[in-house]
C-alpha cells in the first residue's frame, strides 16, 4: 500500500513538472500563435516624425563649390554610428543644430529657418532651395542627432539609445536592449509616449503576433519601453533575500554557541 502511494505521487509530481513546463514555454515564445497556413501580416503605415522644439538635426550640404559649405557642415560633425546605436551615457552630446522655442535653427549664410512640424524630407527640401540662391546644384542631408528610444525593466542592458534611423520598431529597441531576460514580462509590455505634454499608456502581447498591426508597432523619438518583472523575479529576491537572512542567523548562532561555551 505505501508503495503505491509512493508511484501515485511520483506520477503526480512529474505530471505537474510537465505542465509547468508547457505553461512557461508557451509564456516566453515570441509570436507563437502565428497561423501555418498564412504566415504574413500587414504592418502598419509608416509616418514620418516631425520636427519638434529641442531636437537637434545633423545637417551637411555638398555641392561642387568645394569649401564653401564647411562652415554649415562643421557644426553637424561627430554624430552617431548610424550602423551601431549606442547609450547616451556612453556617448558624447550630439552636433547639430538646436531646434529653438519657436521651432527655428540658423545657418551659417542661409539665416535663420522654421523647421518644426516637418519631416526630414521636408526640411531637406526646405534647406535645398535657401542653398541654392548661394550654391550650385547643392545636395542636403538632413536626420535626427537626438533621436532617442529609452528601454527600462527586465531587460539585459537598460538604458537610453540614440538611433540615427529614424524608422524604428519596438522589436529593433528590444533588441538594442539585448533582449529581455528570463524574468521578463511577454504579456504586458509597456509603451510610454509624450503627447503634447501628456502621457500615453499603451501595452503589447508579444506572445500574440497581432502586435505587428499595431499602430504603435514603430516607435517615435523619446519614446519609453518598460518590461514588467514576472512573479518569479520577486520569489527570486525573496529567496535570496531568505538565503541571506539563514546565512546570518547560522552565523550568529555559532558565534553565540563559542560565547556560551568560553
Amino acid at each position: 500500500m505505501i508503495r503505491k502511494n509512493k508511484i501515485i505521487f511520483l506520477l503526480i509530481l512529474l505530471t505537474t513538472v510537465s505542465l509547468g513546463a508547457c505553461v512557461s514555454t508557451k509564456k516566453t515564445v515570441y509570436f507563437g500563435n502565428i497561423p501555418a497556413d498564412d504566415p504574413t501580416i500587414q504592418l502598419p503605415e509608416y509616418r514620418e516624425p516631425v520636427v519638434q522644439v529641442d531636437d537637434i538635426l545633423h545637417i551637411t550640404i555638398q555641392t561642387i563649390d568645394g569649401g564653401t559649405t564647411t562652415a554649415i557642415n562643421r557644426l553637424s560633425g561627430g554624430t552617431a554610428d548610424a550602423g551601431n546605436p549606442a547609450p547616451v551615457a556612453n556617448s558624447n552630446a550630439p552636433n547639430g543644430y538646436l531646434v529653438d522655442e519657436e521651432g527655428q535653427i540658423t545657418l551659417p549664410m542661409l539665416g535663420t529657418l522654421k523647421v518644426a512640424g516637418l519631416t526630414t524630407p521636408e526640411v531637406r527640401t526646405l534647406i535645398g532651395d535657401a542653398a541654392a540662391k548661394y550654391f550650385n546644384d547643392p545636395t542636403v542631408q538632413v536626420r535626427f542627432a537626438n533621436f532617442k528610444i529609452t528601454v527600462i525593466g527586465e531587460v539585459s542592458k537598460p538604458a537610453t539609445y540614440t538611433v540615427p534611423n529614424e524608422k524604428v520598431t519596438l522589436l529593433d529597441a528590444i533588441g538594442m536592449a539585448g533582449d529581455l531576460t528570463i524574468y521578463g514580462k511577454r504579456q504586458t509590455v509597456l509603451l510610454i509616449r509624450d503627447i503634447k505634454g501628456k502621457k500615453e499608456f499603451v501595452r503589447f502581447d508579444l506572445n500574440d503576433y497581432s502586435t505587428f498591426t499595431s499602430p504603435y508597432f514603430y516607435l517615435k523619438q523619446n519614446d519609453v519601453v518598460y518590461v514588467e518583472p514576472t512573479r518569479s523575479r520577486a520569489n527570486a529576491n525573496n529567496a535570496a533575500t531568505f538565503q541571506i537572512v539563514s546565512l546570518a542567523l547560522s552565523a550568529l548562532s555559532v558565534i553565540t554557541l563559542a560565547i556560551t561555551r568560553l
